[in-house]
């Protein structure tokens, strides 16, 4: 039996060690999750929510045991680790408490002789491959509302963070959830493709990179199944001119630092009108001035590693590439003594003198870096956050809410922020748009990509 191994970047030992699933063990679990979901679908909206929600209390209950795992498997601070779980239950019990008006047949008026209505049908078996980056938030974007739709779930997790897949299988174990509505399976990545081809998944969620995304489509292409693609992003920030850099600089650095910048929707890009660039840099190089690299069990540290050691390396390529083409780094990678080449420890970086010719401000980072522009007005901001293949977010600091919302309206991203960045509200949308991927998840409107519409058209006898 092939074995998974779990590299810690903590000490770059081994932290966990799993058995990949494999042909009877796949099978079996494709049978279970199929013949759940007959019954599962014919249960109440209350009956799954209390499911669903007696999950989250006992996911809540180990916050502390959940935090220390995630730490040793993807090198987040222990001193803010735990705040996942927070996001987590704010996504699990809004997304619980949003089903009923989401699912509600569509009533539609009154017609003589007629009775017409639309309900919203369950798909079956949903796959949801999940990432590391945010392991409990990313994996219930999907896996609640799949739930409370009436479908069962397969969770295949990334091989960095296995155990945040068997926690919630426990949490539903302890719930009392019914044999085969959810499960988890460690596989390798030929197995995962050929589940994504299987007949009896219906659905696909996945949660990664570009290339991942790619092999998604591919796989199911032909199929004519619902994917839901969320592949990261290159999200830009503008500071206006009349933006209150106090308020805005602690927002938004901590946008672009915040799990070292390992963020889908972290700021990678930054845009300041030109007569507030100085009074920017004196700020933010201040804040980074305050970040504590270091091993992210101690809870002094504010800044862990990266996930792997080639994660920090292609980093520190693209710095020292935007250097060598002209940029300047304001941050001496030698004040940090773990941050060496080979380290998944990485010395936060500032860049400015940079352009979009520049890998550092086109290529997605997944970072602790940012690179700064200044822009003479509105005008010049907008082409430049547009001049991206990514479209998740974008963020706008100003005092002026009307502008933003003008300027917003114009912006080529699934969710526009004002005064703030880096955050997923459970009841709006969350998408993208061009290469960030395409469906949607969470709110109501993520339920229709996890059921199917079905029309009632019934003349009277």
């Amino acid at each position: 039996m092939p074995i998974q191994q779990t590299i810690s970047p903590v000490d770059g030992s081994v932290y966990v060690r799993r058995e990949l699933a494999e042909g009877a063990r796949v099978e079996a679990a494709l049978d279970r999750a199929v013949a759940a979901q007959r019954d599962w679908r014919a249960l109440s909206l209350a009956e799954r929510g209390r499911y669903c929600a007696a999950m989250v209390d006992a996911m809540v209950a180990r916050r502390d045991l959940l935090a220390e795992e995630l730490t040793w498997q993807m090198g987040r601070p222990i001193a803010v680790a735990g705040g996942e779980i927070g996001g987590f239950e704010e996504r699990a019990r809004t997304m619980i408490a949003l089903a009923e008006s989401a699912l509600a047949p569509i009533r539609l008026p009154d017609k003589p002789g007629f009775t017409r209505y639309i309900t919203r049908e369950p798909l079956g078996v949903s796959l949801i491959i999940a990432p590391w980056n945010f392991p409990f938030m990313t994996a219930v974007n999907a896996l609640v509302p799949a739930l409370m739709a009436g479908n069962t779930v397969i969770l295949k997790h990334s091989a960095q963070t296995p155990l945040c897949a068997e926690r919630l299988q426990q949490a539903f174990d302890e719930a009392g959830l019914p044999e085969g509505v959810f499960q988890h399976l460690h596989l390798a990545h030929a197995t995962t493709e050929a589940l994504i081809r299987d007949a009896r998944i219906a659905q696909v969620a996945f949660t990664g990179s570009v290339a991942g995304g790619a092999m998604v489509e591919r796989n199911a292409a032909g199929r004519f199944i619902a994917t839901g693609l969320e592949l990261g992003g290159k999200d830009p920030a503008y500071l206006r001119g009349d933006v209150d850099l106090d308020s805005a600089v602690p927002r938004v650095m901590d946008g672009a630092f915040f799990n070292s910048g390992q963020s889908c929707c972290g700021i990678e890009r930054l845009y300041v009108q030109r007569q507030r660039l100085d009074d920017f840099l004196e700020r933010a190089l201040a804040w980074l001035g305050q970040l504590r690299l270091g091993n992210p069990t101690d809870p002094a540290t504010t800044l862990g590693p990266l996930v792997r050691p080639a994660a920090a390396d292609f980093v520190r390529g693209q710095v020292e590439e935007a250097v060598a083409q002209g940029a300047r780094a304001w941050i001496d990678p030698g004040a940090y003594p773990l941050s060496r080449p080979g380290s998944a420890y990485l010395a936060p970086q500032l860049l400015t003198g940079v352009d979009h010719s520049m890998r550092v401000m086109h290529e997605e980072s997944f970072g602790p870096v940012v690179g700064v522009m200044a822009v003479e007005d509105d005008e010049e901001a907008i082409r430049l956050m547009n001049d991206s293949d990514f479209g998740l977010t974008a963020a706008l600091f100003t005092r002026d809410l009307e502008a933003a919302a003008a300027l917003g309206a114009r912006l080529e991203a699934g969710t526009v922020f004002a005064n703030r960045c880096d955050y997923l509200d459970p009841e709006l949308a969350w998408t993208g748009v061009k290469r960030s991927g395409r469906g949607c998840s969470l709110s109501r409107v993520g339920y229709e990509t996890l059921t199917r519409p079905k029309s009632f058209h019934l003349k009277h006898a």
